[in-house]
């Protein structure tokens, strides 16, 4: 009925490209910050200039990735190198967190100006697992998480809720490190081979397969359903709603060995971790 195999109990979505159609916004929002920071650099070194490609770039570099781990990472891809800088730095100054809180300040005007909309297959499948009171997490690197979440209508849909803001405060690393995910199935009271995530990008994709989750489902938005096997996923879809049309047996899996494993335990335990409480910030 759910497109899964019966070993699978806690569902772990990514929010953006997988629940919302935000991934586009984030990709403008980078290359909006990107191209103002390289043509400034370009004129003071006397350099040609090449702009961030929305689409390579972002898939690379930043997609999934924590803001400050996307900046970093496109930055060492042009051999760049600026001073770490601190999390209060005016938005654009020539550091890494300058540039940071560039991204995330242009995201939320377009956020704000073009609104927020779901997915309505994803929609429609969460709120199925809700009806079955299936246990769902999101886990997303954006600290604007439950902002966007609201926004969407997701509101009241998800158990819990590992943020950008969780990961800072509970220490753990971004995609494609597989923490984020371990500890929303951990709060939802279940072990990765009990567990699927659900991911759009390529790092995420690769967090749920270093993580040995029972399941990793790549969401197909943007035609890279090759590139999402090759880093670990076990069967693509280019939208949920497909899932409730497979059999477990028809479900597309990726070639080489099941990773899939038996659950634990015959039943939910009674008490996971509490989510943490609502205090997103941008």
């Amino acid at each position: 009925m759910l497109g899964l195999p019966d070993s699978i109990h806690a569902f772990l979505f990514d929010l953006d490209g997988v629940l919302t159609q935000t991934a586009k916004v984030h990709a403008a929002a980078w290359k909006d910050m990107f191209d103002s920071f390289l043509r400034a650099e370009a004129e003071r070194d006397g350099t040609p200039f090449v702009p961030f490609d929305a689409g390579a770039d972002y898939d690379t570099y930043v997609d999934g990735r924590p803001r400050l781990d996307g900046t970093r990472a496109f930055l060492e891809s042009r051999g760049i190198a600026l001073p770490e800088g601190d999390p209060d730095d005016a938005p654009g100054s020539r550091s890494v967190q300058g540039l940071s809180n560039l991204k995330n300040e242009t995201v939320l005007r377009m956020i704000k100006e073009q609104g927020v909309e779901a997915y309505a297959g994803s929609l429609a499948y969460v709120r199925r697992l809700a009806e079955l009171d299936v246990p769902r997490a999101v886990v997303s690197s954006s600290a604007n998480c439950r902002d966007v979440l609201h926004a969407a209508g997701y509101d009241g849909l998800f158990e819990v809720v590992v943020d950008g803001i969780v990961a800072r405060e509970e220490g753990l690393p971004g995609k494609p490190a597989p923490d984020t995910f371990v500890a929303a199935a951990r709060k939802l009271g279940y072990g990765p081979e009990s567990a699927a995530v659900f991911e759009d990008a390529l790092a995420g994709v690769a967090a749920g397969h270093a993580g040995g989750f029972g399941r990793v489902v790549g969401v197909d938005r943007v035609g890279q359903a090759e590139a999402l096997l090759r880093h670990g996923a076990d069967q693509v879809v280019t939208d949920l709603a497909q899932l409730t049309d497979l059999s477990t047996d028809e479900a597309p899996a990726a070639a080489g060995p099941s990773r899939t494993a038996e659950p634990t335990g015959p039943g939910r335990p009674a008490e996971p971790d509490e989510a943490h409480e609502e205090r997103d910030t941008a």
